[in-house]
């Protein structure tokens, strides 16, 4: 059973951190793009940041360039999203993704974390 969950959201003041883990199971995690999506009330879910399957390569929307970092434990089935210097507008349900392409391609979501940025 393919399962990927969430945790690390809460509440937190503008300008602190937070950190997001993304725990899978049932299928061969290293085999996987990983990335964070996250989703404003009333708005599309858009893409935060993705990491290649080895990790050896790292993307991330303009608007937490530089704030956060995605990173992977492939021997844990963990991926992980440092966030910092966080704004109000980083305030949305933050959702896990894990993507393989080729013939069959595979698309997996967790149910998300929600992270309220708030003082």
């Amino acid at each position: 059973q393919v399962q990927l969950v969430e945790s690390g959201g809460g509440l937190v003041q503008p300008g602190g951190s937070l950190r997001l883990s993304c725990a899978a199971s049932g299928f061969t995690f290293r085999t996987y793009v990983m990335t964070w999506y996250r989703q404003h009330p009333g708005k599309e879910r858009e893409l935060v940041a993705t990491i290649t399957n080895t990790g050896g390569s790292t993307n991330y929307a303009d608007s937490v360039k530089g704030r956060f970092t995605i990173s992977r434990d492939n021997a844990k089935n963990t991926v992980y999203l440092q966030m910092n210097s966080l704004k109000p507008e980083d305030t949305a349900a933050y959702y896990c993704n894990a993507h393989r392409g080729g013939l069959v391609p595979r698309d997996y979501w967790g149910q998300g974390t929600q992270v309220t940025v708030s003082s």
